[in-house]
């Protein structure tokens, strides 16, 4: 016998639109050409509706075998599947996308969705997302894996990946922005000795990722004709590379950066981590500045000025999105970018070097 899923599968739209399609759910707004071709599906695969008695335990529909969902709410069952980049360990050592991860999840609690979740590493991901009405990819996937999730999946939305792609919806931050006004700040205290400490990604571990903070920084310091001080230094984006990286700048018998702007939080509790450890004070030596805007920022010592990122909002956002694609699928694809805002904490702090010269 034919299910929902088979005429969904046939008629090239979401089971929820099937669903109230069937149910005659006049809340319902798609195109007649929709309409027709979903109930045509159903004809010809002999799609026979529950009688009433068999739906007498269904909390979905009432006696009459109608759907019984508020307004915009999608039949019992959505199966929402979460599909991250990286390995659990490494979501640990960094939260930012543990913050995206939350936002997805406490969204899917308020609102009885079923949430499948699998990491890019497990062998049989492709596997445990089988069967769902809607995909949220967090991370960075590599070309044939965007391909590859195109293909399986209509109701699909990248998250954290800007995807050139016009039938893709992505969901993003707008780190280019946000590091550029984080140099902003830095050029007012003054500095003009400004480092950038940030992190080497690969896409499925194999493709490089360009950062826009690193070509922010970059177009920062040769448009204010501050080249001859510019200096990028890479590892990864965890507190161990961030000290790593800031340790071998200050024994690197150079003349030392007057404030270092950090890819990540991470990477700033490293670098700080590292000032300190060389007898030298933060900010009144060296000033730091980094991204996100994570939990930890208010404890370091000094707590850390930094852009905050909202990537718990982005996860809530990105979850709506599925979650009412399903109801009505977007024809339209959306490039939605989010800006950031600046915390000032007490980490950064006017130059002194160029105090003294201006006495």
């Amino acid at each position: 016998m034919a299910t929902i899923r088979d005429i969904a599968e046939e008629a090239d739209v979401s089971p929820a639109t099937v669903s109230r399609i069937l149910n005659q759910d006049s809340t319902m707004h798609v195109t007649d050409e929709t309409r027709d071709r979903v109930l045509l599906a159903a004809d010809r695969l002999g799609y026979k509706k529950k009688s009433a008695s068999n739906r007498a335990n269904d909390p979905a529909a009432d006696s009459n075998g109608q759907s019984i969902h508020p307004p915009g709410f999608p039949p019992a069952g959505f199966r929402l599947g979460i599909l991250q980049w990286f390995s659990a360990e490494q979501e640990i050592q960094d939260d930012y996308y543990l913050l995206i991860r939350k936002g997805i999840e406490d969204f899917c609690r308020r609102n009885d969705v079923t949430l499948i979740r699998a990491y890019r590493s497990d062998t049989d991901y492709k596997k445990l997302l089988e069967n769902i009405d809607g995909m949220i990819c967090i991370g960075k996937f590599a070309t044939d894996d965007v391909n590859d999730l195109i293909r399986k999946q209509k109701n699909l939305l990248f998250v954290d990946m800007p995807v050139d792609r016009p039938t893709v919806t992505t969901l993003t931050i707008d780190f280019q922005n946000a590091a550029k006004e984080a140099m902003d700040y830095l050029y007012q205290l003054s500095h003009r000795r400004i480092t950038y400490i940030g992190g080497v990604e690969y896409a499925s571990g194999k493709e490089l990722i360009q950062d826009p903070r690193k070509q922010a920084y970059h177009e920062y310091m040769t448009a204010h004709g501050l080249n001859e001080y510019e200096q990028i230094v890479e590892g990864a984006f965890t507190a161990a590379s961030g000290y790593k990286c800031m340790t071998e700048i200050l024994s690197s018998g150079t003349e030392l950066p007057t404030a270092i702007l950090a890819a990540s939080d991470a990477i700033a509790i490293g670098v700080i981590k590292a000032i300190k450890n060389a007898g030298l004070k933060v900010p009144k030596d060296i000033s730091v500045i980094g991204m996100n805007d994570t939990e930890m920022t208010e404890f370091t010592s000094p707590p850390l000025t930094t852009m905050h990122a909202p990537a718990y909002d982005m996860g809530q956002i990105a979850a709506n999105l599925i979650f009412m694609g399903a109801i009505s699928p977007l024809r339209t694809p959306m490039k939605i970018m989010i800006p950031c805002s600046m915390v000032t904490r007490q980490s950064c702090g006017p130059c002194k070097e160029a105090e003294r010269k201006g006495a």
